[in-house]
């Protein structure tokens, strides 16, 4: 038998992925290209695999501990629906 639901978790609002694909999405792609127009130079030659293991450590660390964390930050109110409260 399941606990009943606090009333807490109930009221809470249920974050919009798709909101929150869409800020990803406008963030993270200029953000690539310009990993990539960084990195193309230096990495001319190189084959493809070697490219994507530098580029591919840089665009994980720099989203789960720069990008998504802002994105929450200062766009929680649009993720989870809520009017922005100016403060």
């Amino acid at each position: 038998m399941e606990p009943p639901m606090s009333n807490s978790s109930a009221s809470r609002p249920t974050p919009s992925k798709h909101r929150l694909a869409l800020l990803m999405l406008l963030v993270i792609y200029p953000f690539v290209t310009g990993i990539l127009y960084v990195l193309m130079p230096l990495t001319e030659g190189w084959p493809i695999w070697a490219r994507t293991a530098l580029l591919a450590p840089i665009m994980v660390l720099s989203i789960v501990y720069g990008i998504a964390p802002a994105i929450h930050r200062h766009f929680a109110w649009f993720i989870l629906r809520q009017p922005r409260l100016l403060a």
